[in-house]
């Protein structure tokens, strides 16, 4: 409820009479009526929110395991730190989140640090960069590694100070198949997104002018790193929403590549888009962290859909929201349909 709130507030919504309203309007909204007219100018304005939960982890009874091993060089005082983990970085900036975690844990200075990630030979494994999972595994890990090489530094004269350490989260279960019941995942992360749309009613063009994304992460261990994590992630779901089409006609593919398949660019991305970090620290995380991977990328569609609806009147049940699609739907409700079939086009 937190996350919902703080955003539906950085958004312009308030509560102050005991309900929520949006500030957000454009005098051009009045376009949107029980029959759309374009005698009011062809642009209108909507804001949307929707909000949503993502699994931390691999779930359903599925073991989770990381670790990570640790070398201790110097005499005296940590001259080097070799860090061992099998962890892929595909630029979200695990390998920085792993060094800080130790060198937060050994108080030794980042350059210090030494990584050997790519090499499963010498490199432990650590489990897939998927899941939203790879900061509260492999920092649970990095942090027992850490604390457990200090002890032994502490105790013994060896140079170096050699530990691997592995890091098991609690166990997890499936969902029963009669009742439903179970304790499917190891921790949530939440999210929620609100979305100022401005929609050309002539043309169906549709453009996204702000995004608000309010995410509790458990503790932000690199807030630089989260709020990239956040702004691609929006990109991404916004791509999703709006125009990335995968058409398969009598099982033949249409779009096999990126000239018919569409992505967003620099050009299609929100013209504002702010990064709401929240943090209420979790107890099973490393240093309160819970990690944000996919989160940034699932609310924004419902959002969108429920800010096009906002500026036109129509709900669209179908993704993407291609021009095409929006104009077919405003043209359905100028048809005069009745209210309850013009809810929703398809």
């Amino acid at each position: 409820a937190r996350v919902l709130e703080e955003t539906a507030r950085a958004a312009g919504w308030t509560d102050e009479d005991g309900s929520w309203q949006s500030e957000i309007r454009n005098p051009k909204s009045e376009i949107r009526n029980d029959v759309l007219s374009l005698s009011k100018g062809p642009k209108s304005h909507g804001i949307g929110i929707a909000c949503g939960y993502k699994n931390v982890g691999y779930s359903f009874g599925w073991e989770e395991k990381a670790t990570v091993a640790l070398e201790l060089h110097g005499k005296g005082e940590m001259e080097e730190v070799v860090v061992r983990a099998g962890a892929s970085d595909v630029g979200q900036g695990v390998h920085t989140v792993l060094a800080q975690f130790v060198a937060d844990q050994l108080e030794v200075p980042l350059d210090r640090l030494r990584l050997v990630t790519d090499d499963s030979a010498v490199a432990p494994e650590t489990g897939s960069c998927s899941a939203s999972r790879l900061t509260f595994m492999l920092g649970n890990a990095a942090v027992g590694a850490a604390r457990r090489a200090k002890e032994r530094w502490l105790e013994t004269d060896d140079d170096p100070v050699e530990v691997t350490y592995t890091y098991r989260a609690r166990e997890t279960t499936p969902l029963d198949e009669g009742t439903g019941a179970g304790d499917p995942c190891i921790t949530y992360g939440y999210a929620a997104q609100a979305v100022e749309v401005e929609v050309d009613v002539e043309t169906g063009q549709l453009h996204v002018v702000r995004v608000i994304s309010g995410h509790d992460i458990g503790r932000a261990i690199n807030p630089q790193q989260v709020q990239g994590q956040i702004e691609g992630g929006v990109a991404q779901g916004q791509g999703y929403a709006t125009i990335e089409d995968f058409i398969i006609n009598d099982g033949d593919i249409v779009t096999p590549n990126l000239t018919t398949y569409l992505i967003p660019t620099v050009l299609d991305v929100p013209d504002e888009t702010l990064s709401l970090i929240l943090e209420d620290p979790d107890p099973q995380g490393p240093l309160g962290a819970r990690g944000i991977g996919e989160m940034a990328m699932l609310p924004i569609s419902g959002a969108i859909a429920a800010a096009v609806y906002d500026a036109t009147g129509v709900w669209f049940d179908q993704l993407p929201l291609t021009p095409e699609r929006i104009v077919q739907g405003l043209a359905f409700v100028q048809g005069g349909r009745g209210a309850e079939e013009r809810k929703a086009y398809r």
